[in-house]
């Protein structure tokens, strides 16, 4: 019953504040504004960190510029720790964050006296496809996809059968995300452990439509994308179930199980961290309830967006930051 009211409670506040927050005539989809935020905001926004959530980041600014033409918006990709070196240094406002904060991190902002609020604003998966006439590669293990991905087999991992004896004699064909693609640096991270180290004889591509053209053209063939691009595509493609360690459960990349975090480790939230001296700032302010609004700039740069408690969750946090830079 706690939780049901609790749900409800957050549901409400998702509605209140993405209706209202931003001033009055506030849209939830464009962000224009007939008061508040428009051309009375002005200032400087200096964002850095993930080069994941930089996708998010930099849709969202592009769009936010049209209505607040006078707020100018710088976003680095010096990547998730190199960004917060400079967020507990002082030198940003806003750290875009593939992980969550570290402890090191955590007492280096205490140093510092950098206070923080801590804001999910999506879910990353990838999904690994296959042709829908594939039988045998359903389920794979992380251990198996490494043995697929690594540059150490790229000289004898050559056929499905070298990674399953009792799978076919023939040779695999490989497609994903170009080198340049955050979606390579993700998916090299978790399956290789480290990002970039990767095998060079597969087809890479910064498009998706090429890996979904690929794969589905050949019976022996097998990639990597974003969940939102496999869920637009996926009645002609064949999923792979994915299981983190040998005998654990192997589970598929849908949505669902993204959102409640069972997809490891190919599924994990994304994140802002926001200064709260920056946040007693009107333009900062405007720019993170912005962001927590547009779910949309989320799905179009083929990233999982938030259900609506997560959203609520997120939304409330940042209301609370801001009451909490003012006192």
């Amino acid at each position: 019953m706690k939780r049901l009211l609790s749900i409800c409670f957050l549901g409400a506040a998702a509605a209140v504040l993405i209706g209202c927050n931003g001033g009055a005539g506030t849209n939830a989809k464009t962000g224009g504004t007939a008061t508040r935020g428009g051309t009375d905001l002005a200032g400087e926004i200096k964002i850095d960190g993930s080069s994941t959530v930089y996708l998010i980041t930099e849709a969202v600014a592009a769009n936010f510029k049209k209505s607040h033409s006078q707020v100018n918006t710088t976003v680095g990709i010096s990547g998730t720790g190199g960004g917060f070196k400079k967020f507990y240094n002082g030198e940003t406002d806003i750290q875009d964050a593939s992980r969550a904060i570290k402890p090191p991190e955590v007492e280096k902002c205490k140093e510092n006296k950098i206070d923080y609020v801590e804001l999910q604003v999506a879910w990353d998966g990838l999904a690994v496809i296959i042709h829908p006439e594939n039988t045998w590669a359903k389920n794979m293990t992380v251990a198996q996809l490494r043995k697929m991905w690594h540059p150490d087999g790229q000289q004898t991992i050559k056929k499905w059968k070298d990674i399953d004896p009792t799978w076919p004699d023939e040779e695999m064909k490989l497609y994903g995300a170009g080198p340049d693609s955050g979606t390579f640096d993700y998916f090299t991270e978790v399956i290789n452990g480290k990002e970039k180290v990767c095998r060079t004889d597969y087809q890479g591509s910064e498009d998706d439509h090429n890996t979904v053209k690929g794969v589905e053209g050949n019976k022996f063939a097998c990639g990597f994308l974003g969940v939102a691009y496999y869920e637009q595509h996926k009645a002609k493609l064949g999923v792979v179930a994915v299981a983190e360690k040998e005998g654990a459960p192997f589970v598929k990349p849908t949505k669902e199980d993204v959102l409640a975090g069972k997809y490891k480790p190919l599924g994990r939230p994304l994140f802002i961290y926001i200064k709260l001296t920056s946040l007693k700032r009107p333009e900062i302010q405007e720019f993170a309830r912005y962001y927590l609004r547009r779910d949309d700039l989320v799905e179009s740069v083929k990233y999982v967006k938030m259900d609506a408690v997560q959203q609520a969750e997120s939304i409330k946090r940042l209301e609370d930051g801001i009451k909490k830079a003012a006192q």
